[in-house]
């Protein structure tokens, strides 16, 4: 039996980012703005998850709070460099498990940054959600001459 190959250099941790959303303040806001406000944050995968789940405000919460956690890990918040709409939060549907995917202008920062993966992690109460987001990258290992 072979040894599993090893890479040289580890992955490291690039960024960190966590946000706290108060669920009855995404309600209202979703009550007061919608459309303009789903339209501008959450792409249409997104609302249609969100719209076809009971309490509809809870997943809107925690989609925001995983947006603004990356966009946070990056360093910049939600700006010219990264928008609302460049973060795609998916769900595993296995596990229920929440994922990033990066477009547009988030997938280049990506590039720039050196990420490779960016891992979130998403948590309830019955008034907050609060999501959390890592950057995993790799970076070169310095020598000494």
């Amino acid at each position: 039996m072979s040894e599993p190959a090893t890479d040289p250099i580890p992955p490291v941790v690039l960024g960190i980012g966590v946000d706290l959303v108060e669920i009855t303040r995404m309600q209202s806001t979703l009550v007061r703005w919608d459309p303009a406000f789903k339209n501008k944050v959450f792409l249409p995968t997104e609302q249609a998850y969100c719209d076809g789940r009971p309490e509809p405000w809870r997943h809107y919460a925690g989609r925001f709070a995983i947006k603004e956690a990356v966009s946070k890990a990056f360093g910049t918040g939600i700006s010219e460099h990264i928008g609302w709409l460049d973060i795609e939060v998916q769900r595993d549907p296995a596990t229920g498990a929440p994922s990033v995917r990066l477009n547009a202008k988030g997938q280049r920062l990506a590039e720039r940054r050196g990420v490779g993966r960016v891992l979130v992690s998403l948590s309830h109460t019955r008034r907050y959600t609060v999501a959390q987001a890592l950057l995993l990258g790799r970076r070169e290992r310095e020598t000494s001459e």
